[in-house]
């Protein structure tokens, strides 16, 4: 039978208390101040404990620190007078897992009593590792950063405090709000993840709250909101800093009271939810600046996590490249497994990932569609140039404007990949000055592939004003024969931001805009069958399916024939 320890000065609420746990099964003993409180915690070996934050002799919070430090498998939850919220986050931020408010309410009683039991029973579970690996597959690495992130999850899963994780974009926030609930006691419940800036303001209060049937125009029936469907479990707000101001405030009071009120409706619902938060921007700025309230920041950011960035953790990017091959085969259905040349893995290890992880797979998604073999070759990955021998501050060929050169070439019509950095061209003054008055041509005709043409992106250097005619006619032309990881970059010296001739949807959208006309005008000259278009562009059949269902491109694959695909 289990065994709880109630510390309180008031003898009926620990009377009332003793014969609720009582009926739950569970014994109790009773200690009216602190000293016989520590006492007790000696003495015996207890389930968990109930305690006050004001006692005769002393505080629950120097309980919480006591339990916390000599008894850390042991959950503690503090009973807290109406108005002292902020003694209650201080006692979740010293290690308490959870806190009820006076007077007591039995069904809320009950369920942290449940709850408590559970901490205590997956701290068991987490201890039998050769049982149960609770990050296997999940969260990938073994650098410091990493290990120390996964100690911070197994003891924030204990707690049912608020947790705000903070970090840049595709560092795996959500990954770790799962984490956080499946080794909780609430991961028998739902986890339910909602990005706050998808939701419009308009429909937030519904989405939050739910509505009554006939409550507003449209609400043909009654319809469970977030929290609702969170009841019990976890509700993950990503991107929490996206929030309107004025549904801060109906947020603040769901999770101060925990009751909510759907629309229409004229009675609150108590619900049990743990509230999970992320964000990649610095929510305490906004606050500075009057665009988050400072109430909501304190109350979700009870414990904060800090994320680190692929780039912090350099020492498990093959690690993870390794997994995302093994899953992206599993998905596409490879036969044969996938591995990274020596080249390859030496320019992902030194590449500067802005997007982090989740840039890390989508190189790899397109590596494996471009690879000839089972072998990952670095031309595959499709880096910048600067990834491998340049730093982040340098320059890069592909950040320069592009435009788009058809050179004849009667053997092989082969289009290059547009993302790829091609050889800088010096353009004569007459030329240049003609080229920065008129707009970029990004336009191609579907019968250049019958001509035998080759369509080669080159970068036009312009020359500066103070450039003069001979400095721009005397620069050489170069070429991008050679694999991009053995070429240098060219000269930059010279050139200045010329903002009216960049591209204003920004360099990857424009390169897709230009490879999306390129594929488009070699199946309108194949008829759109597929297999022949790939010929055309020199490419294999499973990579031109990639890249169409990457660009959006309609393929009415029914109706053409790909009997021949390779």
């Amino acid at each position: 039978m289990a065994l709880a320890l109630i510390i309180d000065d008031e003898v009926d609420l620990c009377r009332l208390m003793q014969m609720t746990l009582k009926k739950m099964g569970i014994e109790s003993k009773v200690a009216y101040d602190y000293a016989t409180g520590i006492s007790h915690l000696q003495a015996y070996n207890f389930d968990f404990c109930l305690t006050d934050l004001k006692l005769p002799d002393g505080t629950g919070l120097d309980i919480v620190k006591f339990i916390s430090k000599n008894y850390a498998k042991t959950p503690v939850a503090v009973i807290t007078a109406h108005g002292s919220m902020d003694l209650a986050i201080e006692a979740l931020k010293l290690g308490a897992f959870d806190f009820v408010n006076k007077p007591l309410e039995l069904s809320r009683l009950r369920q942290l009593v449940e709850n408590a039991l559970k901490v205590a029973e997956n701290a068991h579970k987490l201890n039998c590792k050769e049982v149960y690996d609770p990050f296997s597959n999940r969260l990938i690495g073994q650098s410091n950063a990493i290990t120390q992130l996964k100690t911070t999850i197994q003891k924030l899963a204990r707690s049912q405090a608020p947790v705000f994780l903070w970090g840049e974009s595709g560092t795996g926030k959500e990954v770790v709000a799962k984490l956080i609930h499946d080794l909780s006691p609430r991961c028998s419940a739902n986890f339910v993840p909602v990005n706050c800036g998808a939701i419009p303001s308009e429909l937030m209060e519904s989405e939050f709250f739910g509505h009554k049937k006939g409550s507003f125009t449209g609400a043909t029936a009654d319809k469970e909101g977030l929290f609702q469907q969170a009841n019990g479990g976890t509700l993950f707000l990503d991107e929490v800093a996206d929030l309107p101001i004025s549904m801060q405030v109906k947020l603040l009071r769901a999770i101060q009271e925990k009751k909510i009120r759907s629309i229409g409706s004229t009675q609150e619902i108590a619900v049990d939810v743990r509230l999970l938060s992320a964000t990649h921007k610095n929510l305490a700025k906004l606050v500075e600046t009057g665009e988050f309230r400072q109430d909501l920041y304190y109350r979700i950011n009870v414990i904060e996590v800090k994320l680190p960035s692929l780039n912090e953790r350099r020492d498990d990017i093959l690690l993870l490249a390794n997994h995302f091959i093994s899953l992206i085969a599993d998905d596409w259905g490879l036969a044969q497994p996938l591995t990274l040349s020596n080249e390859a893995a030496v320019q992902l290890t030194n590449h500067h990932f802005a997007g982090n992880v989740r840039e890390l797979r989508n190189i790899l998604e397109r590596a494996i569609t471009l690879a000839d073999d089972n072998v990952i070759e670095a031309h595959h990955l499709n880096l910048p140039l600067s990834a491998a021998n340049v730093s982040p501050d340098t320059p890069r060929i592909h950040e320069i404007q592009k435009t788009h050169e058809i050179t004849e070439n009667s053997n092989h019509p082969v289009l290059s990949i547009p993302s790829q950095p091609s050889a800088p061209k010096v353009a004569p003054l007459a030329e240049a000055k003609s080229a920065s008055n008129s707009p970029i041509n990004t336009s191609y005709s579907s019968n250049f592939f019958a001509s035998g043409y080759k369509v080669k992106p080159n970068i036009q250097l312009a020359p500066t004003p103070t450039q003069s005619n001979h400095e721009a006619l005397t620069h050489e032309s170069l070429t991008l024969d050679a694999p991009i990881g053995s070429i240098n970059a060219p000269n930059l010296a010279h050139l200045t931001a010329q903002e009216d001739q960049l591209p204003e949807e920004g360099l990857e959208e424009y390169l897709m805009n230009q490879e999306r006309k390129v594929i488009i005008a070699a199946l309108n000259h194949s008829g759109w069958n597929r297999t022949q278009a790939a010929k055309l562009l020199n490419t294999t059949f499973r990579s031109l399916r990639y890249r169409m269902k990457k660009l959006g491109i309609d393929s009415d694959s029914d109706i053409h024939s790909d009997s021949d695909e390779d």
